[in-house]
């Protein structure tokens, strides 16, 4: 059973925010619609529930792999490859910090950047609907539903005072 994505067009947020709660009213799930605007709004301003985001985790899990392959990767070479010089300890510190250091960096800037992809959403191929009106200030509600109720989400939509509801492949 394939989904279908149902995009409603409207004029002013109000109408939106009636849209969105109309089909929260009709218990479609919050993670089955969106609100797409060319205008930065305020999270909330549709009505819809704020936004968890764990941007914060990646970074962490990021350094904490690049300081632990950093460590095996210092520590590693120099034990496999032991170089005696005047009676010094072969496994040395300083070397080890300098490659910590940076590979926790990299770590953490190169699960950042993943993260920032994750939690903007961008592989969501789901959303099947889209008008370039958008950017020109209309606003349009998202909803992505089964085929069963697509009649049933137009309805919702066309309610709230939709200029236009399309239907696409979700």
């Amino acid at each position: 059973m394939a989904n279908q994505a149902v995009l409603g067009l409207y004029r002013t947020p109000e109408a939106a925010a009636d849209a969105v709660g109309n089909l929260q009213q009709a218990g479609v799930a919050d993670h089955d619609y969106e609100i797409m605007t060319g205008v930065p709004y305020p999270e909330g301003t549709f009505g819809e529930p704020p936004v968890r985001h764990k941007l914060y985790v990646f970074p962490f899990i990021g350094a904490i792999i690049g300081f632990t392959l950093a460590v095996v990767e210092g520590a590693g070479t120099q034990l496999a490859y032991p170089m005696v010089t005047g009676g010094k300890p072969i496994l040395s510190i300083p070397p080890i910090i300098i490659i910590s250091y940076e590979l926790t960096l990299l770590g953490a800037i190169v699960f950042t950047v993943i993260g920032i992809i994750f939690e903007s959403r961008l592989p969501r191929p789901a959303l099947g609907a889209y008008d370039t009106r958008i950017t020109e200030g209309l606003i349009g509600v998202v909803c992505t539903c089964s085929e069963e109720r697509v009649e049933e989400v137009r309805g919702l939509l066309q309610r709230a005072a939709a200029i236009e509801v399309k239907v696409g492949q979700g």
